[in-house]
C-alpha cells in the first residue's frame, strides 16, 4: 500500500501511452492497405462554426492522415437542415472507401442528435453511440465502444494488469462516458458502482474504491478526503475555471489534482491523461472497422 505521509501518486501519463497508440494503429493501417489494396478512410462530419470543434475536427484529420488512413471532412453550415445531414451520412454509409463515421457533437439546437446518430451504420459508427453498439456493449457483444471509456480502461489494465475482483466507483452516468465505463469495468470482473451528484454520501461511496472513475463535469469536486489510500483514480473531467484578477484561466479537472495525488496510489492529471486518449482510441476504432468491413482477420486486442 502506498505510504501516505511519504509518497505521491505515481501519474499516469496518457499523453505517452496514446502516443504508443497511435504508432500501433499506423502499423495496422499500413498492414491493412497491403492486404486491401486501399487506405482505411475515416469520415468526419462537421455542422456549424464552434471554434472548439473546428480545432478537434483538424486534430482529427492531421492525426488519421498521420496514422496512414484516409482522412475525409464534411462541412455543413449551422443552418443546414436536418434532411441535409442526414442525406451526408447516408452517403457516408454507402461509400466503400469510408470504413468509419464520425458526426461531431454537440449539433445546432434544431438537429435531434439521437436521429443523426441512428442514421450511422453501426459497423461504421467508431464514435460507440449507436443504441445497437450501446446494447452489443451491455451484452457482451463485438462492437464499438465509446472512445473516451475505452481509453480509461486502457490506462486502467496498463497500470494495474488483471482489475478482477476490484471495487470501483465511477462518478457520472453519461451516456458517453459514465455508463459506458460502468460496463466496461463490470465486464473486466471489477464490482462497480455508478455514482452521481444525487448518490448519497458520495464521499463514503468513493473512499471504499480501489479504482475511481470521475466523469461528472463538476471542477474539483472529487477531494484527496474522499479517495482510498493507494487507490487508482481516472479524472476525465475538463473544466476551464477563471483565474483570480490578472491570472490566466485554467484547465483542471472533476478531482482536486494536489490532495487527491498525495493519497492515491496512481492518478491521471489534467491536461495530459484522458484526454489525448480519446482521438488514439477513435484512431484504433477507426482500423478495427476497417478490418471488420473488409473481411479481413484482425486481432481486437492487438490495439
Amino acid at each position: 500500500m502506498t505510504d501516505t505521509a511519504t509518497a505521491a501518486a505515481a501519474i499516469i501519463d496518457g499523453k505517452a501511452f496514446a502516443q504508443g497508440l497511435r504508432e500501433k494503429v499506423a502499423v495496422a493501417a499500413a498492414d491493412f492497405e497491403a492486404k486491401a489494396g486501399r487506405k482505411a478512410g475515416l469520415a468526419v462530419v462537421l455542422v456549424g462554426e464552434d471554434p472548439a470543434s473546428q480545432v478537434y475536427v483538424r486534430s482529427k484529420g492531421k492525426m488519421t492522415v498521420a496514422c496512414g488512413m484516409n482522412s475525409f471532412e464534411h462541412k455543413l453550415p449551422a443552418d443546414a437542415s436536418e434532411a441535409e445531414l442526414l442525406a451526408v451520412v447516408q452517403a457516408l454509409n454507402a461509400d466503400p472507401a469510408v470504413d468509419g463515421i464520425l458526426v461531431q457533437l454537440p449539433l445546432p439546437a434544431h438537429m435531434n442528435e439521437q436521429t443523426v446518430i441512428a442514421a450511422i451504420d453501426p459497423d461504421k459508427d467508431v464514435d460507440g453511440f449507436h443504441v445497437i453498439n450501446v446494447g452489443r456493449l451491455a451484452t457482451g457483444l463485438p462492437g464499438f465502444v465509446p472512445c473516451t471509456p475505452l481509453g480509461c480502461l486502457m490506462l486502467l489494465k496498463d497500470k494495474l494488469g488483471s482489475l478482477s475482483g476490484l471495487d470501483a466507483v465511477v462518478i457520472g452516468r453519461s451516456n458517453i462516458v459514465g455508463k459506458p465505463m460502468a460496463q466496461l469495468l463490470t465486464a473486466e470482473s471489477c464490482t462497480v458502482t455508478l455514482a452521481h451528484s444525487r448518490t448519497r454520501d458520495l464521499p463514503d461511496v468513493v473512499r471504499r474504491a480501489d479504482i475511481v472513475v470521475a466523469a461528472v463535469g463538476r471542477p474539483e469536486m472529487v477531494r484527496g478526503e474522499w479517495i482510498k489510500p493507494g487507490a487508482t483514480v481516472i479524472d476525465v473531467g475538463i473544466n476551464r475555471v477563471e483565474g483570480a484578477e490578472g491570472e490566466k484561466a485554467r484547465l483542471v479537472g472533476d478531482v482536486d489534482f494536489a490532495s487527491a495525488s498525495a493519497v492515491a496510489g496512481a492518478i491521471t492529471p489534467v491536461p495530459g491523461g484522458v484526454g489525448p486518449m480519446t482521438i488514439a482510441v477513435l484512431l484504433r476504432n477507426a482500423i478495427v472497422a476497417a478490418h471488420r468491413n473488409a473481411g479481413i482477420a484482425f486481432d481486437d486486442a492487438s490495439l
